[in-house]
């Protein structure tokens, strides 16, 4: 991802939509997003657009006037860098501060805590 382009919590939404179904057009990522969130079209367009000023996606020529929208990034490469933002903002880039902070959570099961130790052993082999 490049450093210039850090998606809101907006943006990734709709960056999500285009990770499953891209190219697409705007018409197409609001009727996905208008489904679990209360947006107007023309905010989705108008955020759409802003995001190809930004970098965060490539247009091409679709059908008539309109345009299809595409992620500049992966999935993975924007993904990464938003943990590792959000690692370093708030925990002061130590991974261990987060992993504590997360299993001290009530919310975590204890199927998860094995899961975790699982996944610790594996990384030790």
């Amino acid at each position: 991802m490049t450093k210039r382009s850090k998606p809101s919590a907006a943006e990734t939404a709709i960056l999500t939509v285009l990770w499953e179904k891209q190219p697409c057009p705007v018409k197409d990522i609001h009727a996905i997003l208008s489904q679990t969130k209360d947006v107007g079209y023309t905010t989705t367009l108008k955020q759409v657009q802003r995001m190809h000023d930004k970098g965060l996606v490539k247009r091409q020529p679709g059908e008539g006037k309109s345009y299809v929208y595409s992620a500049v990034d992966s999935e993975t490469e924007t993904k990464s860098a938003l943990f590792n933002r959000f690692v370093e903002n708030t925990f002061g880039n130590s991974v261990s501060d987060l992993v504590m902070h997360a299993l001290g959570n009530e919310k975590t099961s204890d199927a998860e805590i094995d899961a975790i130790k699982a996944f610790i052993a594996k990384l030790e082999e």
